[in-house]
């Protein structure tokens, strides 16, 4: 029996860049959790500690998009090396204030200026896109695979940032991190044979955001409460395994949380499903949603644990799907701009979860602090649901492509969206879908 996964790695350098990827994206599950667990070593204030991750997060979703577009004008190389530089200053700085005892507007500012962090994601995701751009099969399998990678990062990335920061001094997790960050991605950008190439824009319409499309905003709102739910979580049970006596098994509990998604992906990317994706990214939002209720009734670890792999099973499927869609409302020309939008929308539920948990975890206490997850999951179901005709109808519209030479509403030119739909006919029966 074929194994999809590998032979999504028969293309010469797919498994150099995606090991790249790998490398660099570690610091997406790192450097928010390492921080939070650096100043609450540092201070013990989880608001403070939560305030700078937001304000990290918050950075990343502001400039990452802007940095994704970029890269779709001038190439990967060209762009990611700069801001690489950047992010790597204002992260030194950041820990320097930290660990110096600087005023905290100093550290603000330094996590303001971090959010030049490249979206390593987007990146990789554009190169199977070049890569498999006429067969859908393969190219489903090969975002399953990303997700699993993005999965075991944050498996990984807790337990490395949460033990290092815990066991050897405050700042070693986001420090590491930095070093993941940079050698990912020179790493990355030293392979150019699988790098996709630049799409000039030289039109009006081609020169305006992808956000312009309504179905892509829909899918970011709602990534923006999917991201409220991931980093609440994180923090909320960093501060409850502190109060059951054991803080540094959060990393373990979190690295649960992370494994059931891991699991499902991996498994969703050697199945192809048939029915519209938009449907099945209703249900997983629906999924992720009921998945954390039953966190604020947790009455230690081992049940913590059991839940959060529980709740896990739905986030993998969910994104897969996700970057499915976008492949089919925006153009090719702004793909790694429109995926990092989708990264950017769940950004700034992390850095508004950050925030927002970590404060009621101040005042209130870790089990009351896990109702935050549980709202922000019921708000993404409403909008799921109130954005879901939105979606929808580039699905059925595979079939009827748009007349010779006209643009779509999204500005998309007429040729190029027949074959996008061509690219999608083959498969849509057989491969419904990151």
């Amino acid at each position: 029996m074929p194994n999809p996964y590998r032979e999504i790695f028969a293309v010469p350098g797919a498994a150099g860049f995606s090991a790249a990827g790998f490398l660099g994206r570690m610091p997406v599950a790192m450097m928010s959790i390492g921080v939070v667990t650096m100043i609450s070593e540092i201070t013990g204030r989880y608001g403070l500690a939560g305030a700078l991750a937001a304000t990290l997060a918050l950075s990343g979703a502001v400039i990452g998009p802007q940095v994704s577009r970029l890269v779709d004008l001038h190439g990967q190389r060209r762009v990611l090396r700069p801001a690489v530089l950047i992010a790597l200053t204002a992260i030194a700085g950041l820990l320097l204030s930290a660990e110096r005892g600087w005023p905290d507007w100093l550290m603000f500012v330094c996590a303001a200026c971090g959010g030049c962090v490249p979206s390593l994601g987007s990146m990789i995701r554009s190169r199977w896109a070049n890569i498999y751009r006429g067969e859908p099969r393969r190219l489903h399998t090969a975002y399953s695979f990303e997700s699993v990678v993005d999965e075991l990062c944050f498996i990984l990335g807790p337990i490395i940032a949460i033990g290092l920061s815990t066991t050897w001094f405050p700042e070693a997790g986001p420090l590491v991190a930095a070093c993941f960050l940079a050698s990912g991605v020179f790493w990355l950008t030293a392979q150019r044979a699988t790098e996709p190439t630049p799409q000039p824009r030289g039109d009006d319409h081609s020169r305006r955001s992808a956000l312009r499309s309504p179905a892509l905003r829909i899918l970011v709102t709602t990534g923006v409460f999917s991201g409220v739910i991931f980093s609440s979580v994180d923090v909320v049970t960093v501060a409850f395994a502190e109060e059951q006596g054991h803080k540094s098994a959060a990393s373990l509990v979190l690295a649960t949380y992370a494994a059931g998604s891991c699991l499902a992906g991996a498994v969703f990317g050697l199945m192809h499903l048939t029915g519209p994706p938009a449907r099945r990214w209703l249900l997983g939002v629906c999924a992720m949603a009921a998945s954390v209720l039953p966190l604020p009734f947790v009455g230690g670890l081992g049940w913590l644990t059991a839940v959060l792999f529980i709740a896990g099973l739905a986030i993998a499927p969910t994104g897969v799907t996700i970057m499915s869609l976008i492949q089919h409302h925006v153009p090719r020309a702004k793909l790694t701009e429109g995926m990092t939008w989708a990264s950017t929308g769940i950004a700034t539920g992390i850095a508004l979860g950050a925030f927002v948990s970590g404060r009621v975890v101040d005042r209130a206490g870790a089990e009351v602090a896990y109702a935050v997850p549980g709202i922000a999951g019921a708000a993404a179901v409403a909008l799921a649901f109130l954005g879901y005709r939105h979606v929808v109808p580039a699905q059925r519209a595979e079939s009827i492509p748009p007349a010779q030479g006209g643009t779509d509403a999204d500005g998309q030119d007429g040729g190029e969206r027949r074959e996008n739909d061509g690219r999608e006919e083959d498969g849509r029966h057989s491969q419904p879908v990151a």
